[in-house]
C-alpha cells in the first residue's frame, strides 16, 4: 500500500474510532452495585465502572452528569484525537491521586464555559483573566508571542455515596500547543509558530499554578486535592494524539513538585523508516498483520495506535479497513481475527480491533487489561 492510501486508512480509522467511542464512551455495566439516594433533594446513583480505569461515574435524577465546558474547551483543539487523549489519559493518571476503590468519576462542574473560553483566550483590557500572554504586535513566526495553552480538561472525583457524595478531588490537565497556528489577517493564509517542550512546561507550570489559585477561590472546592497534568497537543495533521509530560498535586494552596510524565504515542507500521515505540509489539503486529492480509487479501488496510505510560503498553487500538459486505463474510472474518489476535498480539493490555467499510463500522473485536479471550460483537447494519 502507497503512503497515500495508507494515511487514508489512518484517517478513517480515526473518525471511525472517535464515533465509537463518543458513542460508548468506554462506560460498561459491571458486577459493582450501583448506589443511590438523594443531595439536596435530587436523586443521586452511580453507574457501572469504566472498563480500563475502574471508576464509576456519577447519574443525577437518571441524567449523567455532564460538562457544560467540555464542548468550549474540544473547539479549541487543533486535532480531534487529542480531545480523546487528554480525557482518558487524564482518568489513567488520577488513578494514582484518587483511587478508584474510593472516589467516584464525575465531569467538571467548577470550571464554567464561560470560565474556559476566557482563560483559553490572550491577557487584554477586555478579557482580564487570560491565561496567554498579550499579544506582542508582530506576525512573524519568530517573533511574535505566541498562544500556549491551547484547550483544557477538568476532571472531578467525588467522595461518599448517595446523599453524602462530596467533592474529593479535581484533575485538570492543560493542553499547551507544540505548534500555534495563526492568521495574518481573518480568513487568510495559516501560519505556524513551534514551541519547544522546555517552553510548554515552564508556561504550563506558571499557569497550573495560576488554575489553583482561582479553584481554590470558588465555592466548594476547599482544600481538596488539585491533581494538574501538562499535555503536549500534537499537530493538527498528526495520526496520534499528543502526550502527557508532567504532573503534580497542590494539596494546599501551592503545587510543591512536578514529576515528569514519561507517556508516547505512535502508528504501526511505521512510516519514514522511524522507530517503533516498542520493537517487540511492532513486530508482534506486524506478524498479525501479515496473517491476517494474507488469509483475506481483499482488505484495504491494517494500522493501528499504540501508547505507552512509563514502558508500559495501554492501549492498542487495530483499524482493519475491508472491501467485503457479506454478513456471513464478516462473521468469519471477524472470528478469525480474533483468534490471530489471541494468539500474536500483545498480552496485559486493552486491545480494540475495529472491521470497517468506508462508510459503516462492521464488528468490534476487544479484549481488556487482564483478560486472557478476545470479545466480538458484529454489527448488523439492515
Amino acid at each position: 500500500m502507497n503512503d497515500v492510501m495508507w494515511k487514508r486508512s489512518l484517517a478513517l480509522f480515526a473518525v471511525a474510532l472517535l464515533l465509537v467511542l463518543g458513542g460508548c464512551g468506554q462506560l460498561t455495566n459491571s458486577s459493582s452495585t450501583a448506589s443511590t439516594g438523594t443531595t439536596s433533594n435530587r436523586k443521586v446513583q452511580t453507574t457501572g465502572n469504566y472498563s480500563t480505569t475502574g471508576y464509576n461515574s456519577v447519574v443525577t435524577e437518571g441524567h449523567y452528569k455532564t460538562s457544560a465546558a467540555r464542548g468550549v474547551a474540544a473547539d479549541y483543539a487543533n486535532n480531534a484525537l487529542d480531545v480523546k487523549g487528554m480525557e482518558t489519559g487524564l482518568m489513567q493518571l488520577s488513578q494514582d491521586v484518587f483511587s478508584p476503590n474510593k472516589y467516584t468519576f464525575q465531569e467538571g462542574q467548577y470550571i464554567s464555559a464561560a470560565n474556559v473560553k476566557n482563560w483559553l483566550g490572550r491577557k487584554s483590557k477586555s478579557n482580564a483573566t487570560g491565561l496567554n500572554p498579550e499579544a506582542n504586535g508582530s506576525t512573524d513566526p519568530d517573533k511574535r508571542v505566541p498562544e500556549y495553552l491551547g484547550t483544557m480538561v477538568e476532571q472531578d472525583y467525588m467522595t461518599g455515596s448517595g446523599s453524602k457524595l462530596s467533592l474529593g478531588g479535581i484533575s485538570i490537565a492543560l493542553g499547551m500547543n507544540a505548534v500555534d497556528y495563526y492568521q495574518k489577517e481573518q480568513y487568510g493564509a495559516t501560519f505556524q509558530t513551534k514551541v519547544n517542550k522546555d517552553k510548554q512546561l515552564q508556561e504550563g507550570k506558571t499557569m497550573a499554578q495560576e488554575i489553583v489559585d482561582r479553584l481554590r477561590a470558588k465555592n466548594n472546592v476547599g482544600n481538596v486535592p488539585i491533581f494538574v497534568t501538562i499535555y503536549s497537543l500534537a499537530e493538527q495533521d498528526s495520526l496520534v494524539s499528543g502526550s502527557f509530560i508532567a504532573k503534580a498535586t497542590a494539596t494546599g494552596k501551592t503545587i510543591d513538585k512536578w514529576d515528569s510524565v514519561d507517556q508516547q504515542s505512535g502508528v504501526l507500521p511505521t512510516v519514514n523508516n522511524q522507530k517503533p515505540i516498542n520493537s517487540a509489539d511492532a513486530t508482534a503486529f506486524n506478524n498479525f498483520k501479515t496473517q491476517v492480509q494474507n488469509f483475506f487479501p481483499n482488505l484495504s488496510g491494517v494500522t493501528a495506535s499504540v501508547h505507552y505510560l512509563d514502558g508500559a503498553l495501554t492501549q492498542m487500538t487495530v483499524n482493519i479497513q475491508t472491501q467485503f459486505y457479506g454478513q456471513t463474510e464478516i462473521m468469519s472474518f471477524t472470528n478469525y481475527v480474533a483468534s490471530v489476535a489471541n494468539k500474536l498480539l500483545p498480552g496485559n493490555a486493552p486491545i480494540q480491533i475495529i472491521v470497517s467499510s468506508v462508510n459503516t463500522t462492521q464488528a468490534l473485536i476487544t479484549r481488556n487489561s487482564g483478560e486472557k479471550e478476545f470479545t466480538t460483537n458484529v454489527l448488523q447494519n439492515y
